[in-house]
């Protein structure tokens, strides 16, 4: 069943935006009478009919709605260095939010190459995700942040940096409790300097290992996320 994305469902009578109703009605060809599912991406989940289809203004009227729907067991915060190549961190944070993730914060750290974002960009990149993966929730967006000033901020119980750097390092899957909610930093392709991860461990976050082998940004961040989720039983 097609999913569409309205940010006030709280009237039985919603109306679509320019570009989900473009979708619906040209993309999909969704006529008037058939059931659609609709989100307001905060958790709550409808069933609805669509009562007119018009590329310009469609609507759809709610009959049966479902608060909290598949409401997650804890809170996946990733704070993501972005790539040189801006696919690279879209193709992320599909994958991310198609598999389950709350909240995204993208840092520059000493060595990113790339500083420059399209926050609307992304922000379609996670919308599209959502609805394609059938999920109620939107996860957040966050602006862009340095990553001393990020590491200073406050956070969960549990925070974990991985880098490729020495020192003691320990897997996820041996520090992290199921339930907990996490905070997860990954840094750019040529890593984090000795001064980041000082000031990292300085502030309360413990470093983890991805294995002997060197991952890319996207790859490594991604494989955390699935790691996370898997713990937690999502997936």
């Amino acid at each position: 069943m097609h999913v569409f994305f309205a940010n006030d469902i709280s009237h039985d009578l919603v109306l679509l935006s320019e570009e989900e109703s473009y979708h619906c009605a040209k993309v999909l060809r969704i006529r008037a009478g058939q059931e659609v599912l609709v989100t307001d991406g905060r958790g709550c989940m409808c069933r609805a009919i669509i009562e007119t289809s018009h590329p310009g203004s469609s609507a759809l009227r709610i009959t049966m709605r479902n608060e909290g729907y598949e409401k997650r067991p804890f809170h996946l915060h990733m704070a993501v260095a972005p790539t040189k190549k801006t696919d690279r961190f879209e193709w992320f944070l599909e994958k991310a939010t198609e598999c389950g993730i709350d909240e995204v914060t993208p840092v520059y750290g000493d060595y990113s190459e790339r500083r420059v974002l399209k926050p609307q960009r992304l922000e379609k990149v996670l919308v599209s995700a959502m609805k394609q993966s059938m999920r109620a929730c939107l996860p957040k967006l966050n602006p862009p942040a340095d990553l001393g000033a990020f590491l200073q901020k406050p956070k969960p119980q549990l925070a974990f940096i991985a880098h490729c750097g020495k020192g003691a390092k320990q897997s996820i899957g041996d520090i992290y409790q199921a339930g907990k909610d996490v905070l997860l930093v990954i840094g750019p392709e040529g890593d984090f300097s000795e001064e980041e991860l000082e000031m990292a461990a300085t502030n309360g976050f413990q470093a983890i290992s991805m294995g002997p082998h060197r991952l890319r940004t996207e790859t490594a961040a991604l494989a955390l996320c699935v790691q996370a989720n898997t713990m937690n039983g999502l997936l």
